[in-house]
């Protein structure tokens, strides 16, 4: 890996550490804080966030009749959302352990909050819910995936991929032939060792 992607990666890298510090300020402005990972807004914060609640008729006026009927088709999708989550969630246990690559947990990837913001009626916080769980699985799903594919192939494509993971720019260069056995094991090592981005560290 080349000294320039290795300084790239570290400005990322530095910039999504600056994009958690703006994050922290925008709870201070909200008038939120965390405790032991639940949010706790200032009792005038939830006062004025019922008086903003949108009510349930008034929602469903303002709502275009082909919204709704559309819905079903969204929800339709959880279904095979959660049949995918319990494949992989069987496939992980079973090979991973085969493989020596630790485990992905659930609860980095799974956050199902925000139906407990007060400005939301109960259509939108069913909506929450729903898109916290599905995006939450497709992240671990995805991060279960990266993990195999780092085990299995970490080479490069020969053209540019949209929407990588963040392991992807560590790994083989694509036409790599002579570095691609040592550089699987060293992959191997790494993902066994707790499965970072950076097989190199």
């Amino acid at each position: 890996m080349t000294g320039r992607t290795d300084d790239i990666i570290a400005r990322i890298r530095a910039l999504e550490a600056q994009l958690e510090s703006e994050f922290a300020a925008r709870r201070e402005a909200f008038r939120y804080r965390l405790e032991n990972g639940r949010v706790v807004f200032e009792e005038e914060a939830r006062r004025r966030h019922r008086e903003l609640r949108t009510r349930f008729l008034t929602f469903v006026r303002r709502t275009r009749p082909m919204t709704v009927v559309t819905a079903p088709v969204i929800y339709a999708l959880v279904v095979p959302i959660a049949a995918l989550h319990l494949s992989v969630w069987v496939y992980q246990a079973i090979c991973f352990p085969v493989y020596g690559i630790p485990r992905v947990p659930h609860a980095p990837y799974l956050r199902v909050d925000r139906h407990r913001l007060a400005y939301l009626n109960g259509v939108q916080k069913l909506n929450c819910v729903y898109c916290g769980y599905a995006n939450g699985v497709i992240a671990w799903v995805r991060e279960v995936a990266s993990r195999t594919e780092g085990f299995w192939c970490p080479i490069k494509h020969a053209t540019h991929v949209a929407g990588t993971h963040e392991r992807y720019p560590k790994f083989l260069d694509y036409g790599d032939a002579e570095g691609f056995h040592e550089g699987l094991e060293a992959w191997r090592r790494h993902l066994a060792r707790g499965g970072g981005t950076d097989a190199t560290r």
